[in-house]
């Protein structure tokens, strides 16, 4: 009889089960298991609890006879529910503690990791050919471009240039409160959904388990069937528009034109491959420009995977870093996700949008929910925690580059050039939220001060001595001295304190 392969929660996808090299072996049982312990340690967002229990109890329902699903407190329970002492294979997870955990269980082979575009040993001969420091991800990207023949017209990019990015920040159109683009999928919950539901409510009624953030319909895939009907409406509906805005927000369209696929490629729905092939695909057929095209493939053969590459080739140690020196607790309103709290109108229209659905696209999470955390100086093991929370597409592999790199500067400049934080213009200039808040973009004193502004410019001040050295914000650091009102810009900032801004 073949050997067992175990699946995790993110490995949910047929090329999860393909034997061949690497692979396991050909028709072996299937072993998955849902620990509870999972929920106890951490308090997540309920929506993505009900998405990971329903996308793994789906994946039960097909693999039906082939599949042991085994319900226990923990990992190691389970297994021994499912194969006592037996042999078992399982592709290399996605996390360091469950690496540590097969790695640690007699009779387990661990197996390649499947995925991703780039093997680990691969990058790591790119990196280490790099000195192993400034890794950049223009480098990396068009390395995986070339190696992968993505996007690729002979030795050259396809369109005639690497990086589109300048096509790529429009401000939202002047007036507009949507971009009047087709819907994204939604899936229909099914009675599998209803089960999860159940069962959620149980925990936390029964056995103390608790949750942040509301469980409305599901929004995103939990099978392998939904998320390609996912990336076929992505590309046939909404991929001509999605370049020109992708760094644009507006309050009452948070989807805008963006794919929504990054939970069906982090379950392992989807193979970055497939997504990167279909985007290309849709530009060869003139059905989509190559800005559109080039900036949804660099955000999955470039971001996703430069930080996939990064969480392992760093270290453990790397989850440690916090160059800043940056302490602070994340306040009540916070980790509660109490956007009514909130008057500041970006901050609450986007708290709101993590609370109601667990999903915000890249410039909220960026310019919004981690430069505040960046300017209030709130822990970055911390922010971490939460971002892997709340997110349904979070998870350690992704939040810990993400969040330490490049949202609070905690590596001081080992993964991005500079800190990615601003003042209220430009937000103003990028969205629509600016217009009825309580605070003015332009205000740094008094009673309509900008968070951001101000709060801007007291991170500025107080990182004076290290940002100075720093070319990318050399200039901005210069701009202190013709500020006649720091003094008190620092005295607005100190009075607000950790309260909702």
């Amino acid at each position: 009889m073949a050997t067992p392969h175990w699946l995790f929660g993110d490995q949910l996808g047929p090329h999860f089960l393909a034997a061949g090299e690497g692979g396991p072996e050909h028709g072996a049982p299937v072993v998955m298991i849902e620990a509870r312990s999972v929920f106890r340690r951490r308090r997540f967002h309920r929506a993505k609890a009900h998405l990971v229990l329903s996308a793994m109890r789906h994946r039960a329902a097909e693999l039906g006879d082939r599949v042991r699903y085994v319900q226990a407190e923990t990992y190691r329970e389970g297994l021994r529910k499912a194969v006592g002492d037996g042999p078992l294979t399982v592709h290399h997870p996605t996390s360091r503690a469950a690496l540590r955990l097969v790695s640690a269980l007699p009779g387990v082979t661990v197996l390649p990791a499947r995925g991703f575009l780039v093997p680990h040993g691969d990058f790591g001969a790119w990196a280490d050919g790099h000195g192993g420091q400034r890794l950049l991800q223009e480098d990396f990207y068009r390395w995986v471009r070339r190696g992968h023949g993505i996007l690729m017209d002979g030795g050259a990019p396809a369109g005639g240039r690497w990086n589109h990015d300048h096509d790529n920040r429009e401000p939202p159109p002047k007036g507009a409160r949507t971009l009047g683009v087709p819907a994204p999928y939604r899936p229909r919950e099914s009675e599998v959904d209803e089960e999860v539901r159940d069962d959620l409510d149980r925990w936390e009624r029964e056995e103390g388990i608790r949750f942040v953030g509301r469980d409305g319909p599901r929004r995103f895939p939990a099978t392998r069937r939904e998320a390609l009907a996912a990336l076929h409406r992505f590309v046939e509906r909404r991929l001509t528009g999605f370049g020109p805005y992708e760094d644009a927000v507006l309050a009452a369209d948070p989807v805008m034109s963006h794919s929504l696929l990054s939970s069906s490629l982090n379950l392992g729905l989807l193979d970055p491959l497939e997504c990167v092939a279909a985007a290309e695909s849709a530009w060869r057929a003139g059905a989509a420009p190559v800005n559109s095209v080039e900036g949804f493939v660099r955000q999955i053969a470039g971001w996703r995977e430069y930080v996939w590459q990064l969480y392992w080739y760093f270290g453990e140690e790397y989850r440690g870093r916090n160059a800043l020196g940056h302490h602070a607790p994340l306040p009540e309103w916070f980790l509660e996700l109490d956007a009514d709290a909130v008057t500041a109108h970006c901050l609450a229209t986007t708290l709101a949008q993590v609370r109601d659905t667990g999903w915000t696209h890249h410039i909220p999470r960026l310019m919004l929910l981690g430069s505040h955390a960046l300017q209030r100086g709130w822990d970055p093991a911390a922010v971490t925690d939460w971002f892997h929370r709340c997110f349904v597409d979070g998870y350690d592999w992704v939040m810990l580059p993400n969040v330490v790199g490049m949202s609070q500067y905690a590596d001081g400049g080992r993964m991005t050039t500079k800190p990615y934080t601003s003042g209220g213009a430009y937000v103003h200039r990028m969205s629509d939220l600016c217009g009825p808040c309580a605070y003015r973009p332009t205000d740094r004193v008094g009673d309509r001060a900008c968070p951001f502004t101000a709060g801007y410019w007291a991170f500025l001040h107080r990182h004076r001595a290290r940002l100075s050295g720093n070319p990318r914000m050399a200039r901005a650091v210069q701009g202190l001295d013709r500020l006649s009102d720091l003094d008190e810009v620092l005295r607005t900032e100190s009075r607000r304190g950790d309260g909702p801004p």
